[in-house]
């Protein structure tokens, strides 16, 4: 295998890294033995990289986002004939359509087709260019089987052209640390409405021990954070409840360490590294008994109905209230979380894309 079969389309790696530019760079030294080139805007050191254009990312809002699917439709085919590809693959659901290019994508979830906002861009994306990818896609990769079922029911995809790969975190970072517990609960991702946070503030509100914080991290957003400001305050909660903004990931594991437990109520998720990280640190976790989060955890979390508060604050109060819960699911967690590697979810990967090379 020559190095310009395999090619890896990163336009969307980010400065700030989120979901799937963390799944991106942890996949990268897995697949190395296939050769790649990869598409980025800064080279890569010790990879064979070719230069595209930057600004395509989510960094730069809707701009990014149009800019990146232009260059897809218009370049992305281009750069793999001149490269003599033989494999195109992409961590998000984007290729160029009918420009005769082999490709496998990554379906990370189809959350705005279960929660549908009128005016956001990523609606008509997912009802009429994801699909397209999809179907003429030569493999579809996801991160479990709840995101796989959705494709099948969102875009009748059958499940013989779907793979799913759980996703892992990084070990090196996320680990116990031994450190005295804190006294707040963690909520770590973005405020979208369909994280639930007015239920779990809500949730918060409600818990009978007063001496305890809810600490919310992520970065801001202009659309759903005022709101979240002004419901807290409503609540009389601005000394107990703290909006940290974007953590760096260096401080991320310490912030997990010293929580007394993360919540995650989410509504929907295709998987969330938030809680395989918590879990990593022997955190106690308490999340959605829906989609794809059981899948994640196991028994090793406390899961809960995310649309009723009243179970949302039993948990917490269990969690504040009774030492040997925490033990014990701290010590599951470590178990559980254990099971999970980028080298299982690499290798995963790097099989399936020779398979498909193997089979031009």
């Amino acid at each position: 295998m020559n190095d310009r079969e395999l090619i890896i389309n990163l336009s969307v790696l980010m400065q700030r890294p989120t979901g799937v530019s963390t799944y991106a760079m942890n996949l990268l030294p897995h697949l190395k033995p296939l050769s790649p080139t990869l598409l980025v805007s800064e080279a890569i050191e010790s990879y064979n990289c070719y230069q595209i254009p930057a600004g395509l990312t989510p960094e730069q809002g809707a701009i990014g986002h149009l800019k990146r699917l232009t260059w897809t439709q218009l370049q992305l085919g281009i750069i793999y004939q001149k490269l003599k590809g033989k494999l195109l693959f992409s961590p998000i659901p984007e290729a160029p359509l009918g420009a005769g290019c082999r490709f496998a994508v990554m379906v990370h979830d189809l959350i705005p087709l279960r929660f549908p906002e009128k005016k956001s861009p990523l609606l008509p994306y997912f009802r009429y260019y994801v699909p397209q990818v999809l179907a003429q896609a030569t493999q579809i990769i996801c991160n479990s089987q709840a995101t796989a079922k959705d494709i099948t029911e969102f875009y009748q995809i059958p499940l013989d052209k779907i793979l799913p790969v759980p996703l892992a975190y990084d070990s090196k970072n996320f680990k116990f640390l031994d450190l005295p517990t804190g006294n707040y609960f963690l909520y770590v991702g973005r405020s979208a409405p369909y994280k639930n946070l007015p239920r779990l503030i809500a949730a918060f509100a409600r818990i009978k021990e007063k001496d305890y914080q809810l600490w919310l991290a992520g970065t801001p957003d202009r659309r759903y954070t005022p709101g979240l400001r002004a419901f807290v305050e409503e609540l009389g909660l601005t000394d107990k409840v703290k909006f940290l903004d974007y953590v760096p990931y260096s401080k991320l594991p310490v912030l997990m360490n010293r929580a007394i437990g993360l919540v995650f109520p989410s509504l929907w998720e295709g998987f969330g590294i938030p809680v395989l990280e918590a879990m990593a640190c022997g955190t106690p976790v308490i999340t959605s008994n829906i989609s794809s989060l059981p899948e994640i955890t196991g028994d090793a979390a406390i899961l809960v109905d995310p649309y009723n508060v009243g179970e949302i604050t039993a948990a917490m109060e269990t969690v504040v209230g009774e030492a040997g819960v925490r033990s014990d699911l701290s010590r599951a967690s470590l178990a559980r979380a254990s099971q999970f590697s980028w080298t299982k979810t690499g290798l995963a990967t790097r099989e399936l894309l020779r398979l498909l090379m193997d089979n031009c």
